[in-house]
């Protein structure tokens, strides 16, 4: 089905993202958030009763590494269809030398973003790194099937490993939630796949241009 042209409003919409972008990106969401409540049941015993959410400690346990399996696949999948709208240009390192104006909602004076700002292209460099960081010590921690083949000073360095992405990727993803909040509209976009004239215009100007270019071509 297609995109309408219009809100209730009567404003006109954008489409941002397709049908399949969007469902990539939320299997990914829900397997993050179960990883997340999963990874911390096990992290501490005063989170420990998280295991609840996977049906206690023993499906906890079993269920951790597969869905991680199933979130690095989508992910990937993620990457392929947007590393090309991630790639850093000129105008993204002036951008981030003014953070204090994106902080202050000054984007008039802010270089034209294209589809994503420097600030997510940044986002979206640091959760690859995390992604591969959570796989490779995720194989060699994995108890069940891979664990045995390495040396255990190998796997106690994984498991810090493990552990320190884990909480970079939890704050990264925490950030990327407050934006999505605070930008109204962002996640509307991921819910819908649509976004008005005015939102892309006054949040990413060049896209926009672009989207209107080709829209009159």
């Amino acid at each position: 089905m297609n995109a309408p042209d219009r809100d209730k409003d009567g404003n006109p919409l954008i489409a941002r993202y397709t049908p399949n972008e969007r469902s990539n990106h939320w299997i990914t969401a829900i397997c993050f958030i179960l990883l997340a409540v999963s990874g911390l049941a096990m992290f501490h015993p005063a989170t420990a009763w998280l295991a609840v959410f996977l049906g206690g400690g023993q499906w906890t346990r079993i269920l951790h590494p597969f869905i991680g399996l199933v979130m690095f696949v989508s992910f990937a999948l993620l990457v392929v269809r947007f590393w090309h709208h991630n790639k850093f240009e000129p105008g993204d390192r002036q951008w981030l030398e003014q953070i204090g104006d994106v902080v202050n909602n000054r984007e008039d004076k802010l270089p034209k973003a294209g589809r994503y700002n420097a600030g997510q292209k940044l986002l979206f460099y640091v959760l690859i790194f995390c992604m591969c960081g959570l796989l490779l010590s995720g194989v060699v921690i994995w108890r069940a099937y891979f664990a045995f083949y390495f040396p255990i000073e190998i796997v106690r360095f994984a498991a810090l490993l493990h552990a320190f992405c884990a909480f970079v990727i939890i704050c990264s993803i925490v950030v990327h939630i407050y934006a999505g909040l605070w930008v109204k509209g962002s996640i509307g976009a991921m819910v819908r796949g649509t976004v008005t004239y005015g939102w892309a215009r006054k949040h990413h100007p060049r896209w926009f241009e672009e989207v209107a270019r080709k829209s009159r071509d």
